[in-house]
């Protein structure tokens, strides 16, 4: 995973903070943290695609990656929001979700990131 998203990158610190105040994290500001569940959602996303987890047809093209990864984090959103004691403000989800694709398709766009990901469940 640190290949992809470093220790001290914005989503590994949203996903460990997330993961460690997993019970009162949505009460500790004023309002819905977006930026914190989009970062900590496109985390999740990488995560689950790296273990292979739902993954029944290996992307073959970087869009079909990038629509994977979407879907992992869209539904790390809704368990987020699901969860959440805060009300999100209005176009809140889709700030959320347009924080989570702006993470992905940096990390898809960064070195050969791409390439990497879709040969990680191609057979030998």
């Amino acid at each position: 995973m640190d290949d992809f998203l470093a220790p001290h990158s914005t989503e590994a610190v949203a996903h460990s903070r997330l993961s460690e105040d997993w019970l009162d994290w949505d009460i500790s500001g004023p309002s819905f943290d977006e930026s914190l569940v989009a970062h900590c959602a496109s985390y999740h996303a990488f995560d689950r695609y790296l273990s292979g987890e739902d993954l029944f047809i290996p992307p073959r093209f970087p869009s079909e990656l990038e629509q994977v990864l979407r879907r992992h984090a869209y539904d790390s959103i809704h368990n987020a929001i699901s969860r959440s004691r805060q009300t999100l403000k209005t176009g809140g989800y889709s700030r959320t979700c347009h924080l989570a694709e702006q993470s992905i398709r940096s990390v898809l766009d960064t070195g050969d990131n791409a390439r990497r990901l879709l040969a990680w469940h191609r057979p030998s």
